[in-house]
């Protein structure tokens, strides 16, 4: 009987980064890119109280005018089969959610990417940048905290073209609102 229960109770190990990254308990601030993990501490409080104040702008305004729904991290956004991330703010519109929302997770790509930088810079600066361009997201904002600078990146076709940034502003195409966050 012995060796019964233990065959019963053994589970073969993970194989990819991706079913590490299922084994990780709720919450952990961990992504996949390209069937690579990685993982990070948590974000200072700079960065938190200014991804606060900006979730609070847009998802007010989403909310206001139901223009679809509004998240913040951390919520896991599924982008194919080798692929999780933790974006700090997504929005996915009204006419989009159905076909991205599935079984409570998000398994598509959001309309809109809100990244407010932290430790490692290089890796929304490019590595997600390059991610969320291959995976059609229409609009990509990253924010410096330090200086308030506001990247932009519209999607042209297939590829993502670099606007015109304003401090402490989101000029958004897709909500068709420019939100101040000073």
């Amino acid at each position: 009987m012995g060796i019964i229960s233990a065959k019963r109770r053994y589970q073969r190990p993970p194989r990819t980064a991706m079913e590490v990254y299922e084994m990780l308990p709720e919450g952990t601030l961990a992504e996949v890119i390209n069937n690579t993990l990685y993982m990070s501490p948590a974000p200072n409080l700079q960065h938190q109280r200014l991804l606060g104040r900006l979730f609070t702008l847009m998802n007010t305004y989403i909310t206001e005018n139901d223009l679809g729904e509004c998240f913040i991290t951390p919520v896991d956004v599924y982008l194919g089969d080798k692929n999780a991330v933790q974006p700090d703010i997504i929005f996915i519109a009204q006419n989009h959610l159905s076909a991205i929302i599935k079984d409570g997770k998000v398994k598509g790509a959001p309309d809109l990417i809100v990244e407010v930088l932290s430790g490692n810079k290089k890796h929304d600066l490019q590595v997600k940048k390059n991610l969320y361009e291959a995976f059609g997201v229409q609009e990509y904002f990253i924010i410096n905290p330090v200086d308030n600078e506001v990247i932009t990146y519209y999607l042209n076709g297939n590829k993502f073209s670099l606007q015109e940034s304003k401090a402490g502003k989101i000029k958004s195409r897709v909500l068709q609102k420019t939100i101040s966050f000073l």
